[in-house]
């Protein structure tokens, strides 16, 4: 299984309940969604790496820490845009890479459409933004990309797994962690979470039907 880690704080859990309501509606879902993100991300960064930097305070030095390297958010399209905002917001510096990557309907495959990562690596640090880990193609696919790419570091954040997701990424990805807020019980013929909360790009721009 992957190195997947359950944020299970009280505040992440809450929101996400109101999150899968079916009634909740497009302008409260992105709410929440850039609301959640932090948290999670502030798991899934407890491994930045830190030096020892001086700075002066109105009473005098004191020795504090700065984050060593360069982070790169990757939104995969069109779920992940929910999730830039607010992550942006702890890391203002931070490069954003989009990575478009969506679910042929009837294989269930990932088919990657959009790509513009320079020739070579410009971070250190690659945070995969998704809200959901469903069959797992496109996180196994945007891990792919990454990897060729030559980041030396890439974890997965969004909100909530399918086993069969985490169990293809671990597979692909062993050494990536996963961070979500909820790891629910399996996909159903259409390769959606159940329970889960629906098509997450759907429901942040109010498009199609609800399976």
């Amino acid at each position: 299984m992957a190195q997947i880690r359950i944020v299970r704080h009280p505040v992440v859990q809450h929101k996400l309940t109101e999150l899968r309501d079916q009634r909740t509606g497009p302008k409260r879902f992105r709410e929440l969604l850039r609301e959640i993100t932090p948290f999670l991300l502030y798991e899934a960064t407890q491994d930045l790496e830190v030096e020892e930097v001086p700075v002066s305070t109105p009473m005098g030095e004191a020795r504090g820490q700065r984050l060593r390297g360069t982070i790169g958010l990757v939104p995969i399209l069109r779920a992940g845009l929910g999730m830039v905002e607010s992550a942006l917001q702890m890391f203002p510096e931070a490069q954003v890479w989009h990575l478009g990557i969506y679910r042929d309907e009837r294989t269930l495959q990932p088919i990657a459409y959009y790509n513009r990562l320079p020739p070579q690596p410009t971070v250190t640090w690659c945070f995969i933004l998704d809200p959901m880990l469903a069959t797992g193609g496109s996180a196994v696919a945007a891990a792919d990309i990454l990897k060729r790419w030559g980041v030396p570091h890439i974890v997965f954040v969004g909100l909530i797994a399918a086993p069969e997701g985490l169990e293809r990424f671990a597979r692909a990805h062993p050494e990536i962690p996963v961070y979500v807020a909820a790891v629910d019980s399996h996909l159903n013929p259409h390769g959606f979470i159940v329970p889960g909360l629906g098509d997450a790009g759907d429901r942040q721009f109010g498009t199609g039907i609800q399976p």
